[in-house]
């Protein structure tokens, strides 16, 4: 079988990430919420008129929660398929997952708070 050009197998691979991205956005409530916040969070950045460097931040904190929700939804579901019944292996394993999860959430915040805390008062 003959190996697909270079240009199809990546437009492919997009088309399966956006896939990706849109069953983690419709199947995960968590993503929802964060998602929300997302859209908040850039309605604020126009709002407050914030920096070009501020974006970065911003946008940079908002895609690492994004991203590591997926992972962390990945490898829940990759353990639920694995091992469907209690272990505490697996549930040691997930509990790291969501952990970072917060870990990442709370340096999101933390860069929420550096931005528009004194742009508020």
């Amino acid at each position: 079988m003959p190996k697909e050009p270079f240009l199809k197998n990546r437009i492919k691979s997009v088309g399966f990430a956006f896939r990706g991205a849109l069953l983690l956005i419709r199947t995960e409530a968590s993503i929802k919420i964060q998602v929300a916040l997302a859209i908040l969070m850039t309605a604020a950045g126009f709002y407050f008129e914030i920096s070009n460097t501020e974006w970065i931040f911003q946008v940079l904190a908002i895609a690492l929660v994004f991203g590591i929700e997926g992972a962390n939804t990945a490898i829940e579901k990759l353990c639920d398929f694995i091992h469907p019944e209690f272990d505490k292996r697996i549930g040691f394993i997930k509990d790291v997952s969501a952990g970072a999860v917060m870990l990442v959430s709370i340096g999101a915040i933390i860069v929420g708070l550096i931005i528009y805390l004194p742009k508020i008062f």
